[in-house]
């Protein structure tokens, strides 16, 4: 595994080498790589989305060439190097679980999730009090380039950790049919700007109710945009093409994504059906089976 790590960084030093180097790579810096970084962890999200271990494999080594680029573009300007980063994570990850690396006296080890996360976030909360010399905001370390879902959640997070959250879920649900009437509102009176405000707070109430409901909101999202391309998919075959449905009604349209969706549950009943009938026959078939303890008992 040295020898094949080694390798990688001796390639992308040579890709990046000022005489002999790729001309694109050496081209790049920290600002045009951070797109094809963010791109790449999209990808290994898709892989594991699809269950593809072959593409995750893949998509976890142009991962891991992002990390060694930065590493080399850092390198050559004396910052750090790629054993540094991989110095910094195995004394962050030691250091916030004492529960795991601690001696065997530390009071801290424990089998409890909620202990161990509540100790993560006790040592996080240091880091950042060191990070900004003094008492760090919750709020001053949450990455602005961060996806917006992924940072709506974790600013929510973050203030509900000094109590300033709602105390179920209901209480969110009053809020979204309010933000939905002032978002009413301002549609009535055609306000461009007070309509992208008050979507915001509305989009921003729906992360805090997936928060509240234990969802991913991010990852909900994502298998809604499945779900619908699925269903899409279905109905442009149905239509007979992009041509098609162009020229066709948006009622004619409707109508067969209607049926597509009664196929989508017919052929869900249907494989619940079976999977019903399987189990039945499994279990029938685990009563039908003789007891060989029983007859040899009854044979003695």
């Amino acid at each position: 595994m040295t020898h094949n790590v080694e390798q990688l960084l001796g390639i992308m030093q040579q890709l990046r080498d000022p005489q002999n180097g790729c001309p694109w790579d050496r081209q790049q810096d920290f600002a045009s790589i951070a797109v094809y970084t963010i791109e790449e962890a999209y990808e290994v999200a898709d892989a594991i989305e699809r269950n593809d271990l072959t593409d995750l494999k893949d998509e976890l080594g142009d991962l891991l060439l992002q990390v060694v680029f930065h590493a080399q573009m850092a390198s050559e300007q004396q910052a750090f190097c790629f054993a540094d980063v991989v110095q910094a994570i195995c004394k962050k990850m030691i250091r916030r679980h004492p529960h795991v690396f601690g001696s065997d006296n530390d009071s801290v080890r424990s089998t409890d999730i909620e202990a161990a996360r509540q100790s993560w976030e006790s040592i996080k909360e240091e880091e950042r009090a060191q990070k900004h010399q003094g008492e760090a905001g919750l709020l001053d370390d949450v990455p602005r380039s961060m996806g917006e879902l992924q940072r709506a959640c974790k600013l929510q997070k973050r203030a509900a950790s000094a109590g300033f959250d709602w105390s179920s879920a209901s209480q969110v649900m009053a809020k979204l049919h309010e933000e939905t009437a002032e978002l009413q509102v301002a549609l009535e009176q055609k306000d461009q700007a007070a309509v992208q405000e008050e979507l915001g707070d509305l989009m921003f109430t729906l992360v805090n109710l997936a928060r509240k409901l234990g969802v991913d909101p991010a990852q909900t999202l994502r298998s809604a945009n499945i779900k619908f391309e699925k269903r899409f998919r279905a109905l442009e075959q149905l239509a007979g093409g992009k041509i098609s449905m162009q020229a066709m009604e948006v009622d004619a349209l409707e109508q067969i994504w209607q049926q597509v969706k009664q196929e989508e549950k017919r052929q869900i009943e249907k494989m619940s059906a079976e999977m019903q009938g399987a189990v039945q026959q499994s279990e029938k078939g685990r009563q039908e089976t003789p007891n060989h303890n029983q007859q040899r008992a009854g044979h003695e």
